[in-house]
């Protein structure tokens, strides 16, 4: 081999060589840009940042009873982005990185409200005396339990309507801080009512109980009622709840009588009212039913004795009614059963012939607002869909009884831009449940699935959270 041919053959294994390693170089680079999709590139060939979807779900409703009126509609799509929900319909483009839930054989709807709820009361411990042993903090410790039952029974928002040491206001904000699993709460404070009324502590030596003032909600007049109403407002309520008739398991009232004056009541829903606060009466009597009406308050609790004057009055002024029905069924089988006695078991069971017929009026009544609670604490936490079931026995139609405790509850809180149905821009609370509710509204007893806020609570049946609050 010669100078001239041994220069070109060493020539021809440099470029050789350079060809193979610049094809790898040139296949890794062809890779990289068929790997990106279009979205990745602009026009100038410049890489684009792509949005991040890890908080993106994507839930298929094989049914859907949005909550916005009464009609059912199938194979739809709701897009959550966060907390809140960004689309709902059949046609929704879902962002790659989403998370998906196939719920095609359930049927989903809103979020369950539950206005009458006792998250810090509890059936068991002994009775109306076990207060006198329990420690300070007890309450708070109960509804931690309480609120992670309801949530799982699908109610993700409710309504407290009074309780003990501000429990309900620590738990609501223990909720929202994400240290305990629980409902989104509205919570009261202590319910305000006259001395000796149902709202107060009765049937004990005077020298057992330091004498309850505003502090324990106990207000006797027009301006000790306006301090008693901005004292629970100081201290955190976000509703004002009074007694505005005596009750079945309170000593020393009949049920049905008046314990507030129309003047008492006016200045009770003012004071409320320019604090922005709604106002929830406990009323079974007919005069204080009237009376609470022309007041101007919210909601009517109980509601156990209407005639057509109350039902007219409801009507004009858009009062809600809010039965609480379960809470009746309890107590008129505890009273048969013996474990009420005397006059509260007496008190018991001549409410219920009053009750059942008012509740069926008010039902049977064109333009009667109806909103669903259910007095959770009288019975067991998480019992609270069995409500309906008793609705639909009264004579509501399933689709109703629905929408009492989706949008119909959540007008009656003012809530409605937030929750009570399915749309865009509204906080992902969404419960599911396996087949038609609207042929077997017992379903709604266990439900299959629940998400608060776009997180998932409930999946298959089962807590996807069981130690939320305990172990962090």
């Amino acid at each position: 081999m010669n100078k001239l041919t041994e220069k070109n053959s060493v020539m021809w294994k440099w470029y050789s060589r350079w060809m193979r390693e610049n094809a790898i170089v040139s296949a890794v680079v062809l890779a990289v840009a068929l790997a990106m999709t279009p979205a990745d590139i602009d026009a100038q060939g410049n890489r684009l940042e792509l949005p991040d979807n890890s908080d993106v779900t994507a839930v298929h409703a094989g049914r859907l009873i949005d909550g916005v009126d009464g009609s059912v509609q199938e194979d739809v799509t709701i897009l959550v982005r966060g907390r809140r929900i960004e689309a709902v319909g059949k046609d929704i483009s879902v962002p790659s990185g989403a998370t998906r839930i196939d719920l095609s054989g359930h049927t989903v709807m809103p979020g369950f409200l539950d206005l009458h709820a006792h998250l810090t009361s509890d059936t068991g411990g002994g009775g109306r005396d076990s207060n006198l042993k329990r420690w300070p903090g007890h309450f708070g410790i109960v509804a931690v339990v309480n609120a992670n039952v309801t949530l799982q029974s699908g109610f993700t928002t409710i309504r407290q309507p009074g309780g003990r040491e501000f429990a309900d206001v620590a738990l609501r904000d223990a909720i929202n801080e994400g240290l305990v699993p629980g409902p989104r709460m509205f919570v009261a404070g202590h319910s305000l009512g006259i001395t000796g009324g149902h709202c107060d502590s009765n049937g004990y030596r005077p020298d057992i109980f330091v004498e309850p003032g505003i502090e324990e909600g106990i207000a006797n007049g027009v301006e000790t009622i306006r301090e008693a109403v901005n004292y629970m407002i100081k201290y955190g309520a976000d509703v004002i709840k009074f007694c505005a008739t005596g009750g079945v398991l309170s000593l020393g009232d009949a049920v049905g009588v008046q314990q507030y004056t129309q003047e008492e009541m006016n200045v009770l829903v003012e004071t409320a009212n320019m604090a922005e606060r709604t106002v929830a009466a406990h009323a079974h009597g007919l005069e204080g039913i009237k009376t609470a009406i022309r007041a101007g308050v919210t909601t009517i609790e109980h509601g156990s004795m209407l005639d057509d004057e109350s039902i007219e009055l409801l009507r004009e002024h858009g009062t809600y009614i809010v039965p609480t029905m379960m809470a009746f069924e309890n107590v008129k089988n505890r009273a048969e059963s013996g474990a009420l006695t005397g006059f509260v078991a007496q008190k018991a069971l001549e409410i219920q012939p009053h009750f059942r017929g008012s509740i069926s009026k008010a039902i049977s009544s064109e333009g009667v607002n109806i909103a669903f609670g259910t007095d959770s604490g009288v019975y067991p936490h998480g019992d609270n869909g069995q409500e309906f079931a008793l609705l639909v026995d009264a004579g509501m139609s399933p689709i109703r009884a629905i929408l009492t405790a989706t949008r119909e509850a959540s007008k009656a809180l003012h809530q409605y831009g937030n929750v009570g149905s399915v749309e865009a821009g509204k906080f992902a609370d969404l419960v599911a449940v396996q087949g038609d509710p609207l042929e077997n509204i017992r379903l709604l007893e266990a439900v299959d699935f629940v998400m608060k806020d776009g997180v998932v609570y409930k999946k298959d049946g089962k807590n996807t959270r069981p130690h939320d609050g305990f172990i962090k």
